[in-house]
């Protein structure tokens, strides 16, 4: 795992832990029910944010803290016939907090005990307080992928509620969230927490694995159940049950956070040898109507928040289509094998909207982008709602059979007046007869001009290029699609341009 700054932001707010959840001893029963019962009963009480580790672990340094590493061979279940090893991450710095992790097995429960011993230490990490009560701060799943005999780590739980997960071949990116709460409000944002752990013992053979996390925050408790499966793409069936302390007027449900800095839109913000730098390039929505839109990704002067309102949506996710290294030329971000993610809702999820917060950015250390569902009512106090969805981390794990959107470039139009929109379609059998294609083109804010296609020798694909005239305005929302008589021949390219 790739350790850097940014994956430490989240976890710096306060994060909640019920004394009575920290129960330690011999082996316990175990039973999913258990874990609903505790978060409807820390819903019932107050909420308690739980205490911080000894001073000493925080005041590590950045440099001190990546140097203690975890000793494979002291992983849980290392060296046994079941197909998963679980790494674990010490508390500290940025993780002031602990959450318990207990093993299951045979229908019984009990407590992974912290050892210092689990960890190698550089010689400037100073002497270190332990007692019964610390614990680990998260977790990585390991196991056999492409190299027989030696296993391969896919997934991390690690500060609030985030995770990461790969598929095959890939390098952490993007992060997706138990739940978010009060994204961009002015009054700043709720960050639940995953407060305690259960690790199912996967069979031999077995090739998923289920955990079990509780969340604890000011307004909310949650019960999750992941089933997670590695490979190619790395997919993850989750279960929640949540309890609302208070009302939840802004939830997001299957949140992604990511980071983008720029791209061809907006390079020439930035001083930078490199023609991209991002996580992810664009958000993907299939709705409930069947329409697939790609939004490309801005790093906008100032905060800015789209909704797409919708009913039942098929899914959405925070894609990164650009594959080359080229595309980047990062050797050591290696930003060509971040994986996509891909959301797909098990059931009706109603009225609401899939929503977009961009955020601005002047480092690629910044998650600034949030992508999740909203519904369109609020979550009442002291009520429980049941979710299921699906996850699919990869490089790109939902493809739609229409011609994608793989490049969206702008800039000022040197032979007329006002922008120069240009985007690029891949290759497709749809385009052998380019002058049968109907070019839409729409903004409700600016004139725009006729779209123009080109072949792009390049990609096999086409180009349309369009100019609109923003005037005096802070901001222009566009809409392109190419169509096929009444069909749509292209996903539906949007975008909010900003001053």
């Amino acid at each position: 795992m790739k350790f850097t700054r940014r994956a430490f932001l989240a976890s710096t707010t306060a994060l909640a832990f019920a004394p009575a959840t920290f129960a330690t001893g011999g082996e316990v029963p175990f039973d999913r029910a258990d874990i609903i019962a505790l978060a409807r009963d820390l819903a019932s009480r107050p909420y308690e944010a739980r205490e911080t580790v000894p001073q000493a672990w925080q005041d590590l340094t950045y440099e001190q803290y990546r140097s203690i590493r975890f000793r494979l061979d002291r992983a849980l279940w290392y060296g046994t016939d079941t197909p998963f090893n679980v790494d674990f991450f010490t508390p500290g710095l940025y993780f002031p907090r602990t959450v318990q992790v207990s093993a299951v097995e045979n229908g019984m429960t009990a407590p992974v005990a912290f050892d210092l011993e689990m960890f190698d230490r550089a010689e400037d990490v100073p002497d270190l307080p332990v007692d019964e009560t610390l614990g680990f701060s998260g977790f990585r799943l390991r196991t056999e992928m492409h190299r027989p005999g030696k296993t391969d780590e896919f997934c991390v739980f690690q500060g609030a509620s985030y995770f990461r997960a790969i598929g095959l071949h890939e390098v952490y990116g993007l992060s997706a969230r138990g739940l978010a709460l009060k994204t961009g409000d002015p009054e700043g944002e709720e960050f639940p927490d995953f407060i305690r752990f259960w690790l199912e013992r996967p069979k031999p053979g077995q090739r998923n694995m289920i955990v079990h996390a509780l969340m604890d925050s000011p307004s909310v408790t949650g019960a999750y159940r992941f089933d997670i499966t590695a490979g190619a793409d790395c997919i993850m069936e989750v279960q929640a049950t949540l309890f609302a302390r208070e009302e939840l007027p802004h939830v997001g449900i299957a949140p992604g956070t990511s980071m983008f800095l720029f791209d061809q839109t907006n390079h020439n913000q930035f001083d930078d040898f490199r023609p991209a730098v991002h996580d992810s390039d664009g958000l993907m929505i299939r709705n409930g109507a069947g329409e697939v839109i790609w939004r490309p990704l801005a790093n906008p002067e100032r905060l800015q928040v789209s909704s797409f309102v919708d009913m039942n949506p098929r899914g959405f996710g925070l894609m990164q289509r650009k594959r080359a290294f080229s595309d980047y030329a990062d050797l050591e971000a290696q930003y060509h094998k971040r994986p996509g993610l891909w959301v797909e809702p098990m059931g009706d999820w109603g009225k609401g909207t899939v929503t977009l917060v961009e955020i601005p950015a002047d480092q690629e250390i910044y998650d600034n982008i949030v992508a999740y569902w909203r519904p369109a009512e609020p979550v009442a106090a002291g009520a429980q709602l049941d979710l299921s969805y699906r996850l699919i981390w990869g490089e790109e794990p939902q493809r739609t059979a229409m011609p994608r959107v793989i490049n969206t470039a702008m800039g000022e139009n040197t032979f007329g007046e006002g922008r120069l929109a240009v985007i690029d379609f891949e290759a497709s059998e749809l385009f052998d007869d380019p002058d049968a294609l109907s070019v839409f083109v729409q903004s409700p804010h600016a004139e725009s001009s006729d779209g123009v296609l080109q072949r792009n020798p390049d990609t096999g694909g086409l180009r349309l290029a369009f100019s609109f005239q923003p005037g005096d305005r802070d901001h222009v929302e566009l809409r392109a699609q190419l169509r096929l008589g009444d069909e749509p021949a292209s996903e539906v390219w949007m975008y909010r341009w900003t001053a």
